[in-house]
């Protein structure tokens, strides 16, 4: 007797069963092939690695790296155009900084008091002050920025990469997302393989905690020893492996079978990376104190050992997101990460990493000139800024763009990008170029239609490239 699906594989309906096999082919499910094991780019890439540093929640452009001097001429005033530009939420009268800005580094670059030592290495950043995305809320804002689709859940940019890639390290991940304290709004959508194989999905690493058996959930069993552990995995495998002869390929149990080999892996290679104090002072004391400044230490372990996309967010939530006590709160913030991301940028540098790791700076999108009237986001102290996705900046590092450069603009009062603006698939095309792929031809078909990051837009920036 057959079962219904054995029956239409062995029956003149069965190409069926012969076209899911080419599908598997493609996605990497076949029991010979590792999806992780390292591939080259199409052609000669400048970046080897990626590690993005996301400000979640938004962080004010005319606060950081975007200086309006012109916005004291209207302070506590009504701005003129294009001040009525569609935002979620009401706003009022202009809202000058209350940070200074001067210029730093041999390129004179103006940045904010706020990010004095990231301001120290201003001649490594290129910055993009002149970036724009579609829609002015947190959800879809985010999607776009992780995934190239506001919408639905589509594969990460850290999916596509080592989709695209690999990993250099068999042992661990090859693309870890590190966030303290929970999930952040749209929680592992933001790191979603979407359609590609489930081996291309972020890895979450709750970086609150310390001890390494926290940090990696079940990284040793209590109960096994490495042996036994080898014996128990083969003969899982051995079962599921049957289990898919009977069936055919699938794509979960495929999933399945690759996440216990690679858990069974981690478990000696997890523990050195993870574990700081195995840093010399010296570098403790680069970094300094704190959970910012150890989240980045751990992504610089991982990048040194091979891991191909590293996400760092600030936190649970949406810390950036400032409706109000914006003063207060963004000292705070970029207190918390300004000495760590000159040092990390340092430490690179230092280990002949920086030149071929693309490092990224910037959240979901930016701040309003203006400041936000009371609602329900704020608490009516009339002392932060709504959501702007009309204009706002963004930093690159190493990784083949050029170095102590300033790309674009937004107008004088900080709201729209008006010089040179880069769309966020723009962002993502540059990304794929660095890493050594045409953002066109990296796809992937899935529902009878090929499937790229970029959708059908997108342009290379190349006015940023070295």
């Amino acid at each position: 007797m057959f079962t219904r699906r054995e029956l239409l594989a062995r029956c003149g309906m069965g190409m069926g069963a012969v076209a899911l096999a080419g599908v598997g082919a493609q996605a990497g499910l076949t029991a010979a092939h590792n999806p992780l094991q390292p591939r080259p780019p199409q052609f000669a890439a400048k970046a080897k690695r990626v590690l993005h540093l996301f400000m979640n929640g938004g962080p004010s452009q005319v606060d950081t790296f975007d200086p309006k001097p012109a916005l004291e001429r209207y302070a506590g005033k009504p701005l003129p155009s294009p001040s009525h530009l569609r935002t979620e939420r009401k706003t009022g009268n202009a809202l000058p900084s209350v940070f200074k800005f001067k210029k730093y580094g041999q390129s004179g670059i103006e940045v904010s008091e706020l990010f004095e030592q990231v301001g120290g290495r201003v001649d490594d950043l290129c910055v993009v002050r002149s970036m724009h995305t579609d829609l002015p809320n947190h959800e879809p804002s985010l999607m776009l920025m992780n995934t190239g689709e506001s919408r639905l859940v589509r594969p990460s940019v850290g999916s596509w990469v080592t989709y695209g890639l690999g990993s250099e390290n068999q042992n661990l991940p090859g693309f870890v997302v590190l966030c303290p304290d929970g999930h952040p709004v749209k929680a592992a959508e933001n790191w979603h393989a979407g359609f590609l194989p489930g081996a291309y999905q972020g890895t979450y690493v709750d970086t609150k905690h310390t001890e390494i058996d926290k940090l990696i959930a079940n990284v040793r069993s209590p109960f096994a020893t490495g042996a036994e552990q080898r014996r128990q995995l083969d003969l899982l495998r051995q079962l599921d492996r049957r289990h898919a002869d009977q069936r055919g390929e699938d794509a979960v149990l495929e999933t399945r079978i690759q996440s216990f080999e690679l858990a069974y892996r981690m478990q000696m290679e997890a523990t050195d990376a993870f574990d700081v104090t195995h840093e010399p002072k010296s570098i403790l004391d680069m970094y300094g104190p704190g959970l910012q400044a150890r989240q980045l230490m751990i992504a610089r372990r991982l990048l040194e050992k091979g891991v191909r996309f590293v996400q760092v967010w600030t936190g649970r939530g949406q810390p950036w997101d400032n409706h109000d006590n914006l003063a207060t709160d963004m000292r705070r913030l970029a207190g918390d990460c300004d000495r760590p991301i000159a040092a990390l940028l340092r430490d690179l540098e230092q280990r002949g990493l920086l030149d071929d790791t693309l490092v990224i700076w910037g959240g979901e999108f930016g701040r309003t000139p203006t400041v936000e009237l009371p609602n329900d986001a704020n608490t009516g102290t009339i002392d932060g800024r709504e959501h702007n996705h009309w204009g706002f900046s963004m930093w690159l590092a190493g990784g083949g763009v050029k170095k102590g450069h300033v790309h674009g603009a937004t107008d004088d009062l900080g709201y729209k990008a008006v010089e040179k603006p880069v769309h966020v698939r723009d962002l993502h095309a540059t990304i794929l170029h660095l890493l050594g792929f045409d953002h066109e031809t990296l796809t992937y078909r899935y529902d009878g239609r090929d499937f790229r990051l970029t959708d059908v837009e997108g342009e290379v920036v190349r006015d940023i490239l070295m």
